[in-house]
């Protein structure tokens, strides 16, 4: 039991390994616009512009992905993906025309992509359905860290070497994709199974359980980002220093991190619905607390509000699994997909209304949203959210059993 449980750990370093640096990528692209914006002399829409295709390509293609890792495995397509990113991130400092930028800005965004299905939905299966929680709140916060790092190098390299300086990044990836290519030959990881496919054909796709799920996953993502988006801005029209709205931030993401791991440790212990329920609803009084009274206390409302609106982020994420039997590349897609592009598409929205009413009156605002999604979860079917009642997968070894491909005529 013990070498089964250590072999699953190993496994899922690796593809947490892929996923931190993936996201890694993603996190110097905003430094990166800032600093390509200036050389080109292009405006804001012009940013806005960039960000959207780098990251519609990455959001929108995922369920696509997350079915071609459900239909034949991910054994390449998890390198590759890899690999691909951080060519075309890299390269993305050397473009000096602004539509070729355009252009490789989106081909980065499918690397991301194809990354992110693949390395969740293998992930999740090297663990029994009782600890699946627990390790998807480790390999989400393996990316989250890799995000948060990205500005930080992006400063430093961009600013001693310049934008042509994203060049200095392809070796790292590039090695870790061929580390992430022998460690899941290695490990015998990644491989489609008979079992699987034949169960995506038996089993038809419960889209109207899905449906409050992915409500969930939305409503939250567009609430998280909002206040991430627009808490710097309304502290600094406040009059506050740079440092303490920067700090604030950091506070919210790194608070959000720290709530998806206790998240997915206490969803494996007390219960998904006990998680998903109770974090939400108390998020609703955190998030009034932290836009109703500004000032240094936003450090401890910012981060009150930031554990728990990020709490239930493997339970989502793996009750789109359960719903999808056999579909765990697709479910997977789905939440992570969806849930990138609805907090993208949302600060906007919550941008507007802040030009109406005030960002104050906007973040009070999207507490209701906290509230709908919240009244969603109701609507989940309780087995979903209930691990006894999922058979756990056949013996103590399923970390191997479930992709060696000895097993595909089982």
């Amino acid at each position: 039991m013990r070498l089964a449980r250590l072999w699953a750990w190993r496994g899922l370093l690796t593809f947490m390994l892929g996923h931190f640096t993936v996201d890694l990528y993603s996190g110097l692209l905003p430094i990166l616009y800032a600093l390509t914006a200036q050389r080109l002399n292009l405006d804001n829409r012009d940013i806005g512009l960039l960000a959207l295709c780098y990251t519609a390509a990455s959001s929108l293609s995922q369920p696509l992905f997350g079915y071609v890792a459900d239909r034949w495995g991910g054994q390449l397509l998890a390198p590759l993906s890899l690999a691909w990113s951080s060519v075309f991130v890299s390269a993305l400092g050397l473009i000096d025309a602004p539509a070729l930028l355009y252009a490789g800005a989106l081909l980065a965004g499918l690397g991301s992509g194809a990354y992110h299905p693949v390395g969740a939905s293998n992930a999740s299966m090297l663990v029994d359905d009782r600890r699946r929680n627990t390790a998807m709140s480790v390999y989400t916060v393996s990316g989250t860290f890799g995000y948060a790092l990205g500005p930080l190098i992006a400063a430093f390299l961009f600013g001693v070497l310049g934008t042509r300086g994203s060049l200095a990044m392809l070796p790292l990836g590039l090695s870790v994709a061929v580390s992430l290519r022998l460690a899941l030959r290695q490990f015998q990881l990644g491989l489609p199974t008979v079992r699987s496919r034949e169960r995506a054909r038996r089993e038809p796709i419960r889209w109207g359980a899905l449906a409050p799920v992915m409500a969930v996953v939305m409503l939250r993502s567009w609430v998280f980002m909002a206040v991430v988006t627009f808490a710097p801005v309304w502290y600094r029209d406040l009059g506050y220093d740079v440092r303490f709205y920067g700090l604030l931030a950091s506070v919210v993401i790194a608070s959000g991190s720290l709530g998806t791991l206790l998240g997915g440790l206490l969803a494996d212990r007390i219960g998904q619905r006990v998680v998903l329920v109770g974090s939400l609803a108390l998020a609703i009084p955190a998030l009034l607390l932290f836009a109703g009274l500004p000032g240094p206390l936003a450090l401890m409302t910012g981060a009150l509000f930031g554990a728990l609106a990020d709490a239930s982020i493997s339970v989502t994420l793996v009750a789109a699994q359960r719903l999808l039997p056999g579909r765990i590349g697709v479910a997977s897609g789905f939440i992570l997909g969806m849930g990138f592009v609805t907090g993208g598409i949302g600060a906007p929205v919550t941008g507007a209304i802040a030009d109406h009413v005030g960002i104050q009156q906007a973040l009070l605002f999207t507490s209701a949203l906290l509230l709908v999604a919240l009244a969603a979860c109701w609507l989940i079917p309780r087995q979903v959210l209930s691990a006894e009642t999922v058979r756990p997968a056949p013996g103590p070894s399923v970390a191997v059993t479930t992709s060696l491909p000895q097993r595909e005529s089982d």
